[in-house]
């Protein structure tokens, strides 16, 4: 009953505020693919649906630095209305030597950076609280994560291939050969840096080309958009969507402001 209930009253995130994405600084680009901001709207609060993307994220979400653990499936957190909310998403590769932490460890959670260990959170906690306007919370925030990355190690290079595999819909198969690895060394690695094993992430990154393709201008049938997609058929991508998260095709474009095209 409570998963029906989402299905009528969830709303995708890019929905329920102004979200921006920002290319970060160079000396950024090996562990962060994005900077990101989210200004909530004011208003009752909604109930928000975090969609998985493959990804694990650091946010300043009232004052405090937290870490976005990969999920499996939608989240729900709870939000306060016109809060602004920062964020750095990790590299493919990045996120567990960064955070000295198996992303095993970290599904489906968003655990405080301080508990994770790193011992300049609370000094960057402190001087991030003095600095109430968003866009220069921004700039800080990039600037603090430089001096905490600059002695960090290259992100694993094999991290980044299987990431692409999957964006690319290329099978998990074909990765063995090209990383001189065996299957069990390919889980063992998809479960220290992404959380999940290869087909899981496949599954997650199939879900966002769909969520790409909905936000083109362009429109095309519901079956059409399961193909360009990568899933078998349109029930594949129904129940695929439906289990990631808790809406249909049919709602996701709606929600998004396109229409579907009649055949």
């Amino acid at each position: 009953m409570a998963t029906e209930r989402r299905k009528d009253t969830a709303l995708l995130a890019a929905r329920a505020g102004r979200y921006r994405e920002y290319a970060p600084p160079p000396p950024l680009r090996r562990h962060f693919s994005r900077l990101w901001s989210h200004a909530l709207h004011d208003g009752p609060p909604a109930m928000v649906a975090i969609v998985p993307d493959g990804y694990c994220d650091l946010l300043l979400i009232g004052g405090r630095l937290v870490v976005a653990g990969p999920d499996r499936t939608a989240a729900f957190p709870v939000l306060q209305p016109a809060a602004t909310v920062i964020g750095a998403r990790f590299a493919p590769g990045a996120a567990a030597p960064w955070l000295k932490t198996p992303l095993s460890a970290l599904v489906g959670c968003s655990v405080p950076l301080g508990d994770i260990g790193r011992k300049d959170t609370a000094e960057f906690e402190a001087r991030l609280g003095d600095c109430p306007d968003p866009s220069a919370a921004m700039a800080l925030f990039g600037r603090l994560l430089e001096k905490a990355t600059g002695d960090e190690a290259e992100p694993a290079r094999d991290a980044a291939v299987i990431f692409a595999a999957a964006d690319s819909a290329r099978p998990a198969s074909g990765l063995l050969d090209r990383l001189g690895m065996s299957e069990r060394q390919l889980r063992r690695r998809c479960h220290h840096h992404f959380g999940y094993g290869a087909k899981t992430l496949e599954r997650i990154r199939r879900f966002q080309r769909f969520l790409d393709l909905c936000r083109r201008p362009e429109t095309m049938p519901l079956a059409r958009l399961a193909l360009e997609a990568g899933f078998a058929d349109q029930p594949h991508m129904t129940r695929e969507v439906g289990e990631l998260s808790t809406l249909t095709p049919a709602a996701i474009l709606g929600q998004l402001g396109i229409r579907e095209r009649p055949d």
